[in-house]
């Protein structure tokens, strides 16, 4: 049987929500974590009546507008205890709650197509019935750019979201700020800032490391605070959705093609959660492993250097 220590390698800087799939999300302070991940996140999709299909920004041709919505609850969610509404705030500056009367109306008007505002199990109770072909079986398209390292180039694909969620894959992203400094040193006119990635937790590393410490991570356990223990599972393949302006944020198909070239085009790793728990700002992390192997600083994980197992998907 293999011994396991832990060492303090980092602390959180920043925890983020995106209570609708692929809008804008809300920074936190502090935040629930259960095992569908932050309380609240990807709680809601906006759905296209004439396909079924959600709308995600991985296809910016059809829906270029995204991430001009803003997403955040009323009021901050409790467990065990229904989702508050939450509050959207449209291109214009005007905005509307998730329980009002007439928002599907309100929502296709502001995307000029014809959807409802879907809830996933989570978050069921105050929002109306998608007339779709399976609220459970949900299905998004992802536009892949022609572009070098890439599965496809200057196509369309479909792809299918797990059961009962509005996740792509799995439900906590975690980035370091290593990682988007590395990026920064190999693409220095690239703005790789954190929203760009959608991250939910992103951690300082306590030694001002410069590299893609996480992906070292993979196959192994991180503790957050006292309580939440979360099972690194994989790499964070990227998409066009890193590339799209979004606020003062241009338009930079560089960012993609820098994680293309020097990291599998993966940025941030993949995590299930182990055991849930309140987390914050500040809280430190540890990484179990085996003793005498420094996991923490990316030299041992055969995932390091960006080979990574296939599947997944950019969070949305």
């Amino acid at each position: 049987m293999s011994q396991t220590n832990s060492e303090t390698f980092g602390s959180v800087v920043s925890l983020w929500r995106y209570p609708v799939k692929s809008m804008m999300g809300e920074e936190l302070n502090a935040a629930d974590l259960g095992e569908r991940g932050l309380l609240g996140d990807r709680a809601y999709a906006v759905l296209d009546r004439s396909d079924g299909k959600v709308a995600s920004a991985k296809n910016p041709r059809k829906w270029p507008r995204m991430f001009e919505f803003r997403a955040a609850f009323v009021e901050p969610p409790q467990p065990g205890r229904e989702l508050p509404p939450v509050r959207i705030t449209l291109p214009d500056g005007t905005w509307l709650t998730s329980d009002q009367t007439g928002v599907d109306e309100v929502l296709s008007r502001s995307f000029d197509r014809d959807v409802t505002l879907n809830a996933a199990d989570q978050g069921k109770g105050k929002v109306e019935e998608a007339s779709t072909p399976s609220r459970w079986a949900a299905r998004a398209e992802e536009y892949w750019p022609d572009m070098e390292g890439l599965d496809y180039r200057d196509t369309v694909t479909d792809f299918d979201l797990p059961e009962g969620t509005f996740f792509d894959s799995a439900v906590v992203h975690v980035l370091t700020t290593a990682t988007l400094e590395r990026l920064r040193e190999l693409y220095p006119q690239g703005r790789f800032e954190v929203r760009r990635f959608r991250p939910n937790v992103v951690v300082e590393p306590t030694r001002g490391a410069t590299d893609f410490v996480e992906s070292a991570w993979i196959g192994h356990t991180v503790r957050i605070g006292a309580d939440v223990r979360l099972a690194v599972t994989g790499p964070c393949p990227r998409c066009v959705m890193t590339t799209l302006p979004q606020g003062d944020l241009p338009k930079d198909s560089g960012i993609l093609r820098t994680a293309a070239q020097h990291n599998g085009v993966n940025v941030g790793v993949y995590a299930s959660v182990l055991q849930g728990g309140h987390i914050r700002r500040g809280d430190a992390l540890t990484l179990e492993q085996r003793r005498g192997v420094d996991l923490a600083w990316g030299q041992t994980s055969r995932y390091a250097g960006g080979v990574a197992p296939t599947g997944g998907g950019v969070p949305t």
